[in-house]
């Protein structure tokens, strides 16, 4: 029996050391927990980034894509010790932690070292006093050719040209812009496109996506053109025009790129292809063309027949080629539209023939207070249509519009027609 009693005694014993043993691990678990979060919230906090996003510096954008050479803001202090320590005396460095409340750097003066020996002295020391000793106007000319060379570069296109000899195919690749100009002057960055059209015939015209906020667009947009013969493609020309998107106005023009393909081969596989972007040639002639007008006034039914015929002489809108032009006719009372009318497009002439016959119902009696609007338009499917010519008939206008406008309230129910000089719209 003693030998049972024993054992009883130690078997109650094990439940309470290994409950001590259990409280222990317990705690130790829980330190060790706890050790490890504060070092991970440390090392967090020691940890910086790579780079940091700084908006704008004083009208200048900096993004982290033009951060790959230069130093990154956040590093350590070695890493700063050590390019500092490699920075050129001469240098220009900017320390935006040293920036005031309104975002100015310091000024820093740059002070020369004395040597007593002249010979020691660098040649930069000289330049650097010849540059001293430039006269203020001969800076300011400097300055101004700079700042006009600078305007006129409006950047550079990149793009390849391929021919697919099996499936009869142009395809033109547009790859990317460099150096663009910018046309939004609160930003100070564009939105720029890519129209392309192939000239003379100006059946094909596409347009590449618009690309927010960049003054170097990379597009990568590939245009096949099918059914066009390896043979004609010596004849055409290739135009791009570069534009940047406003929402509330007319696209800002950039400039624009023309490509003669004669002379190019393209049998031997793609090419590679750079062009600086020109401002753009807009043929603007003395003369804006002519247009055939008839009309007739019938004072028994108080109507106005209006025929548009022709229209001759019409100028290029632009190096484009030949215009595609249509007329838009308004009739209007006192001042105000009350009626429009428009004419089909005839493409690619510049002696158009409509033919166009429209009747406009005269809201009051005599013709003293109503007036013609002639518009003619180049129609342009990528972007808004230009106006090549205006003409305007009624009883206050001057020249041929003033007569004809007389004749036919002199002499209603007769069809007259004649020529007209279309001005400037």
């Amino acid at each position: 029996m003693a030998p049972i009693a024993a054992s009883r005694q130690h078997f109650d014993e094990i439940p309470t050391v290994v409950g001590i043993f259990s409280a222990f691990g317990l705690v130790f678990s829980v330190s060790l927990f706890a050790w490890i979060c504060c070092q991970r919230k440390s090392s967090k906090s020691n940890k910086t980034p790579p780079y940091k996003f700084v908006h704008v510096l004083k009208g200048v954008d900096i993004y982290p894509e033009n951060l790959n050479s230069k130093k990154k803001f956040g590093a350590d202090d070695k890493s700063e010790a050590k390019n500092k320590s490699a920075m050129p005396k001469n240098s220009l460095h900017l320390d935006l932690e040293k920036k005031d409340l309104n975002g100015n750097f310091p000024k820093t003066t740059s002070k020369m070292q004395s040597s007593p020996n002249p010979e020691n002295v660098s040649p930069k020391h000289f330049s650097e006093r010849k540059k001293d000793s430039v006269s203020p106007d001969s800076l300011k000319s400097i300055t101004s050719l700079s700042s006009e060379e600078k305007q006129d570069k409006l950047g550079t296109l990149f793009f390849s040209l391929e021919y697919n000899f099996e499936k009869k195919a142009f395809v033109v690749n547009i790859k990317e812009a460099r150096g663009l100009p910018a046309m939004d002057e609160q930003s100070m960055t564009s939105d720029p496109y890519i129209k392309m059209t192939i000239l003379p015939e100006k059946k094909h015209k596409v347009k590449t996506r618009v690309l927010r906020k960049t003054l170097d667009p990379a597009f990568d947009e590939t245009f096949t053109f099918y059914g066009i013969p390896y043979s004609q493609i010596q004849d055409l020309t290739l135009h791009f025009m570069i534009l940047s998107f406003d929402r509330f106005s007319r696209d800002d023009v950039i400039g624009e790129v023309l490509i003669p393909l004669a002379g190019i081969e393209l049998s031997e596989g793609r090419m590679l292809m750079d062009r600086e972007i020109i401002k753009r040639n807009v043929r603007k002639s003395s003369g804006r063309g002519e247009l055939l007008i008839s009309l007739c006034y019938q004072s028994t039914t108080n109507t106005l027949t209006v025929v548009v015929l022709k229209a001759r002489h019409l100028p290029k809108s632009d190096v484009s080629g030949l215009s595609d032009p249509y007329v838009k006719v308004n009739l209007y009372h006192a001042k105000k539209r009350i009626s429009k009318k428009k004419t089909h497009v005839k493409k690619c002439t510049p002696n158009a023939v409509f033919n166009e016959l429209f009747v406009f119902d005269i809201p009051c009696e005599g013709l003293d207070d109503i007036s013609i609007e002639f518009l003619v338009l180049d129609s342009d499917r990528g972007s808004r249509n230009e106006v090549i010519g205006r003409l305007t008939l009624g009883s206050s206008a001057e020249g041929t519009g003033g007569e004809h406008w007389k004749e036919i309230c002199e002499y209603p129910r007769r069809q007259i027609a004649k020529w007209h000089m279309l001005c400037d719209g």
